[in-house]
C-alpha cells in the first residue's frame, strides 16, 4: 500500500517477481478492497484495516494505526510467516514499527539502513547509514560495519568485504573526535578478525569502489545516496539533450548507442533498490518511495536472496564474534549518554 505509486507499481512488481523467483512465495498485506483481481498460486492476500501515510508522524503510525498494513506486514515475520519484509512506506514509521514489534539483536543499539550506490567498476559500494540514524556515537559506526560486513558477505559472496570510514581525507590525524575514536574502534575489531577495516575514505571513493563498504552517521548517507541519485539522472539527461541537438548528433549518438546504453544501466539505481534494515531481530527491507515497477521488484529480489542466504544467522554469528568489543564499547556509549 506504501510508496508514492502504491498498487500501481506494488502489484505488478509482485507479479513480475513470481514469475522470476519460481521458489518464492508472497504475503501481500494491504485493504481489503485493494488487491484489484491479484491472484496467483503461490500468493496470498492478508486483510488490514488501516494504512500509514507518508506524512503520518511516528505517533500516528506507533501508536494509534495498530491494524496498518505496514505493522501487520511486519508482525507475519515476527510470527514466522514470512521470512522477510518490504515496503516502499513511510521510512521513520517503517524504522520505529520494525523496532517495535521485531526488537533488535543483541549487542546492537541502533538498527541501520544499508543501501547501495552504484560505482566504476560495474557494481555498487554497500553504503550504512542511509537515515535510520542522524546523530551517531563511536560505538553505534563500530555496530553498523559489522553489520554491513555481514550483509556484503551474504549477498556479494565476500567473506572478507572491505571496510571504510567516510571521512574529510584518509589520514587517521582527519576527522572530528568522532571520527577519530571509530577509527580507532575498526582498527580494533579489524585486529581481531571481527571486520576487514581498509581506512578512512572520501566521498569519491563511494563512487569510485575503493571499498566494499562505507560507513558514516544517517544524516551524511542519506546526503550521498540522494546526490548520487542526482548526478546519475543529470549525466543521463544530459547526454539525451546533447545527442537531440542536430543531425550529426544523431548520427553520433547511433554509433554511441551501445556505450550509452551500458552507461545509463550501470548508472541505473532502479538495480540497487531495497535497502536492508540492519541489528533486527528480523529481515525488513526499504524501497523508495518513488520506486517504479522495476526497481520495487529488485527490492524484492534483495530480500528474496538475503532470506535464501541466511543473512539474519550470519549477522547473529558477526555480532556474537564481535560481542567482547561490542559490549565493552555499549557500556561506554550508555555512560557517555548518561553523563551528558
Amino acid at each position: 500500500m506504501g510508496g508514492d505509486h502504491g498498487l500501481s507499481v506494488t502489484l505488478p512488481a509482485c507479479k513480475r517477481f513470481l514469475a522470476e523467483h519460481r521458489d518464492a512465495q508472497l504475503i501481500l498485506v494491504g485493504l481489503p478492497d485493494s488487491r484489484g483481481g491479484f491472484g496467483h498460486s503461490r500468493a496470498q492476500w492478508v486483510n488490514a484495516s488501516e494504512v500509514i501515510t507518508m506524512n503520518d508522524p511516528l505517533e500516528v503510525a506507533l501508536r494509534r494505526k495498530k491494524d496498518s498494513s505496514m505493522r501487520v506486514a511486519i508482525e507475519q515475520v515476527k510470527a514466522g510467516s514470512a521470512q522477510a519484509v518490504v515496503s516502499a512506506g513511510n521510512t521513520g514509521a517503517l524504522m520505529a514499527i520494525s523496532r517495535y514489534v521485531l526488537k533488535t539483536l543483541e549487542g546492537i543499539d541502533r538498527p541501520a539502513i544499508a543501501g547501495q550506490i552504484p560505482n566504476a567498476k560495474g557494481a555498487a559500494t554497500t553504503v550504512l547509514d542511509m537515515g535510520a540514524n542522524v546523530d551517531c556515537l563511536p560505538e553505534h559506526l563500530l555496530q553498523f560495519a559489522v553489520m554491513g560486513s555481514a550483509l556484503v558477505s551474504v549477498l556479494n559472496g565476500n567473506d572478507r568485504p572491505t571496510v571504510g570510514l567516510l571521512n574529510i581525507g584518509s589520514e587517521a590525524i582527519k576527522g572530528n573526535e568522532i571520527i577519530k575514536q571509530t577509527g580507532e574502534l575498526l582498527r580494533a575489531a579489524s585486529n581481531a578478525g571481527d571486520l576487514n577495516f581498509y581506512g578512512n575514505v572520501e566521498g569519491d571513493d563511494i563512487f569510485k569502489g575503493t571499498v566494499d563498504i562505507v560507513v558514516c552517521d544517517g544524516f551524511v548517507g542519506n546526503v550521498a545516496l540522494k546526490t548520487s541519485e542526482g548526478l546519475a539522472k543529470m549525466i543521463v539527461d544530459f547526454l539525451k539533450a546533447e545527442f537531440s541537438h542536430h543531425m550529426f548528433a544523431k548520427m553520433a549518438a547511433v554509433a554511441a548507442y551501445p556505450v550509452i546504453s551500458a552507461l545509463k544501466k550501470r548508472m541505473d539505481h532502479r538495480r540497487y533498490n531495497g535497502g536492508a534494515l540492519l541489528g533486527l531481530r528480523g529481515l525488513v527491507f526499504k524501497s523508495h518511495g518513488s520506486a517504479d515497477e522495476l526497481a520495487f521488484g529488485y527490492a524484492l529480489s534483495r530480500a528474496h536472496e538475503a532470506a535464501r542466504h541466511h543473512l539474519l544467522d550470519r549477522v547473529r554469528v558477526q555480532i556474537a564474534h564481535a560481542a567482547p568489543l561490542l559490549i565493552r564499547n555499549d557500556m561506554s556509549a550508555k555512560l557517555n549518554t548518561t553523563t551528558s
